[in-house]
């Protein structure tokens, strides 16, 4: 075993606006002394007995911990997956609310091109003239009395799909 002890002392110091070092006693005795002991320690004959109570209560305790870690991990990630999909759903509400108005103003410019007098004065505008006696003829829009789907008729001629 090995000891040793340090004293600390003051040695020449020099101040700052002299041009010669003062000395001061080089073994004057400022403070505590440190003392230091070195001891080695042999603990490679040491044996560690497992006690299998121990160990038990142990793995019984990491076992817990980890169902105890998989139903934090299971709350934590179905609260963020509602909160995902609450974004989601906003968002959706968001582009059917844009959907819905881009669709209404598309029924407004149709309503306003079909409209009849218009579409006239564009045809006259190109040229066109308003049909003649005879020239126009209107169709049917009743119910076949055979009760099957009728494509086309011309007079006494009748098309009858064969598809049943």
């Amino acid at each position: 075993m090995a000891a040793g002890v340090l004293y600390p002392t003051m040695t020449m110091s020099e101040p700052d606006g002299a041009s010669q070092p003062v000395m001061q006693p080089v073994g004057m005795f400022i403070g505590t002394p440190e003392i230091y002991f070195a001891k080695r320690i042999d603990n490679s004959r040491v044996l560690r007995v497992v006690d299998p109570k121990r160990r038990r209560e142990l793995a019984s305790f990491a076992v817990m911990m980890a169902v105890l870690l998989t139903f934090a991990m299971v709350y934590v990630w179905q609260h963020f997956s509602a909160i995902e999909y609450g974004y989601k759903i906003e968002q959706l509400k968001t582009e059917r609310d844009a959907i819905m108005e881009s669709n209404r103003a598309l029924k407004l410019e149709e309503s306003s091109l079909r409209d009849l007098s218009r579409i006239d004065t564009l045809a006259r505008q190109l040229g066109m003239r308003p049909p003649s006696v005879g020239q126009v003829e209107v169709m049917e829009t009743g119910a076949n009395d055979s009760g099957t789907p009728v494509l086309a008729k011309a007079g006494s001629i009748m098309v009858v799909s064969a598809v049943q």
